[in-house]
């Protein structure tokens, strides 16, 4: 299996990895956005709060971060990190406020797996062009599914960080639209599946048209009306405004129960984190 290929670290990395955290793995290269999506707003305030959660929650780093300068805001939050460390009580109220402030547990929502009940949610937030994001969807999920989720143990919420650009955002909204007609997991498996392991993969019309056809997707006009709706953009733009608050800059990124893991970690490190969790 290809690996991307190492580039120099992201600043905004460096300044914000936790203490105890694992060793950064090597970044794909990134392709410049040619142009940002309108999501992308200054941050506000909040993000020096919950970035500094953050940090100290997060376990490793092993993601695609795009090439873009570090917000002020978080250069704040990772100095913040530094001065003060706190103590695990204070990281529990930590973990349980990320917890209450993002998992949504909704019944019926078409972008979750596993019951609204479940122990443990695992919160992903993830790019369809991000190659580690692949490796997590065709390595990793598939395993939790059948370990946690199909026995009650684990729900799995899916959210939009599209982060490289105007093709990243039409692959979320693509998704959303075959999910319309009952088809987003099989539409997001497939992108995944045949995504590629080194750099990012294309998403222009006639692809996603494609995927949509072979996900059993039946109606393709719809599919395609569906795809410009603005409420389905407006979709997109709350789940990676979620990932903004938090001062998320790469992907994948996940809460399991409020406690960060940030990267494609090897499938111990969640089963690990998510028996604990559920033993709590």
């Amino acid at each position: 299996m290809s690996q991307p290929q190492p580039e120099q670290p992201d600043p905004a990395a460096q300044h914000a990895q936790p203490a105890g955290a694992q060793p950064e793995n090597a970044q794909p290269p990134g392709d410049q956005p040619a142009k940002r999506p309108g999501w992308q707003l200054a941050l506000p305030a909040v993000v020096v709060v919950i970035g500094v959660l953050l940090a100290y929650l997060a376990l490793g780093r092993t993601g695609d971060t795009p090439p873009a300068d570090p917000p002020a805001a978080q250069d704040t939050a990772a100095q913040s990190t530094t001065a003060q460390r706190p103590n695990q009580s204070e990281i529990d109220a930590a973990a349980k406020e990320l917890d209450t402030k993002f998992t949504r547990r909704r019944e019926g929502d078409p972008y979750a797996k596993g019951r609204v009940d479940a122990p443990v949610v695992l919160v992903e937030y993830a790019d369809y062009r991000c190659p580690y994001c692949a490796k997590f969807s065709t390595d990793t999920r598939p395993e939790l599914v059948r370990r946690f989720v199909e026995q009650g143990i684990l729900r799995i919420e899916w959210r939009d960080l599209p982060l490289f650009g105007e093709q990243s955002e039409a692959a979320a909204l693509a998704a959303r639209a075959a999910g319309r007609q009952g088809k987003f997991w099989p539409f997001h498996e497939l992108a995944f599946a045949e995504a590629p392991r080194s750099g990012h993969g294309e998403f222009g019309p006639d692809r996603l048209r494609d995927l949509a056809r072979r996900s059993g997707v039946a109606d393709l006009a719809k599919f395609e009306r569906d795809m410009t709706d603005p409420a389905l953009r407006e979709e997109v733009r709350v789940d990676a405004a979620e990932g903004q608050e938090m001062g998320l800059t790469s992907t994948p990124a996940f809460l399991i129960n409020g406690r960060a893991v940030v990267g494609a970690q090897p499938l111990e490190t969640f089963t690990k984190l998510i028996e604990q969790a559920a033993r709590k």
